[in-house]
């Protein structure tokens, strides 16, 4: 069985922080072939786990734009296209985003005004995008290169069961 919520000793500690969530996601991943389960699980564990954020959760690839998945957080946006907003450009550059103050970047697409800071990681399974992990953050600069490895190895994770 698992935890609901990663609290290891200073969960400030990111070097710390990710193998404990890594580990947590392979247990709420075990024998659970369902997509929208595991997507609402693991954006459940990121959100309720990673101090500071205010929300979590995936986009979906549908017909050439990205379209909310399973999240943690306040309403978000629905749609977006392909090349628009951090997602949308993470999406379409098919690489990992960390934007330490979302208002400066060009596009940025506001569906959280309390949102200040953010990351986005595609999720490629055998070289086709299958959306991306979108976290916010009220903090400026919330996000690092700790979090882009960890996000990125939490993805890799995540997609050997989709």
């Amino acid at each position: 069985m698992f935890s609901s919520a990663i609290a290891p000793p200073d969960s400030t500690d990111k070097k710390a922080l990710y193998p404990e969530i890594h580990r947590a996601l392979q247990g709420v991943l075990t024998g659970e072939s369902d997509l929208i389960a595991n997507l609402a699980n693991s954006a459940a564990l990121l959100f309720w786990s990673l101090p500071a954020v205010n929300w979590a959760g995936f986009y979906l690839l549908k017909e050439q734009e990205l379209v909310l998945g399973p999240f943690q957080g306040k309403i978000a946006c629905i749609r977006i296209k392909l090349g628009h907003g951090v997602c949308g450009s993470a999406a379409e550059q098919r690489r990992t985003l960390v934007v330490p103050n979302v208002h400066e970047f060009p596009g940025h697409i506001a569906c959280d005004s309390a949102s200040n800071s953010e990351i986005v990681v595609p999720i490629v399974k055998n070289g086709a995008l299958v959306g991306v992990l979108d976290i916010d953050s009220p903090e400026f600069a919330r996000f690092d290169d700790n979090d882009k490895t960890g996000l990125e190895e939490f993805v890799r994770i995540l997609s050997a069961v989709l």
